[in-house]
């Protein structure tokens, strides 16, 4: 689903879909197998309900776990789909993941806990920021 793209991210491959909801939305089986692959720390019981931290166009945002969304696609609120220039979804789209450090950063920027579930995580990062990227797929598909 995803692989290593830079220092700081994954890229996947994903259907993007407008939804009526306030958060991006992973189907939920996917999101936790993710959550545990790159976000665990080996430390004890791990939350599998952590929101990722994805980035489509320049716009970073929390994504969570939901039943209701189809495998193999994200879900995103009509108003950050429109900033993100993804025209006529629902489309594959090159997605990017931040890995688990840059997650942090990215969630501590917008005052949420990363260490917390998504209760903790307020709407929407705009970051266009790219200075930890060099692109290269160098590792296994996830």
């Amino acid at each position: 689903m995803f692989e290593r793209f830079s220092r700081g991210y994954y890229l996947g491959r994903l259907y993007v879909e407008p939804a009526e909801r306030e958060t991006a939305a992973l189907c939920r089986e996917q999101h936790e197998r993710v959550n545990e692959q790159l976000y665990a720390d080996d430390e004890g019981i791990d939350r599998l309900d952590r929101p990722l931290v994805m980035k489509l166009g320049s716009s970073h945002f929390p994504v969570t776990g939901d039943e209701g969304v189809p495998p193999d696609t994200l879900t995103v609120p009509r108003g950050l789909l429109e900033d993100t220039r993804v025209r006529n979804p629902p489309t594959l789209k090159e997605v990017l993941l931040a890995k688990a450090d840059r997650a942090r950063q990215l969630l501590s920027l917008t005052g949420g806990d990363p260490a917390a579930g998504m209760d903790a995580v307020p709407g929407i990062d705009r970051d266009g920021g790219e200075g930890d990227d060099s692109p290269g797929f160098d590792g296994p598909a996830i």
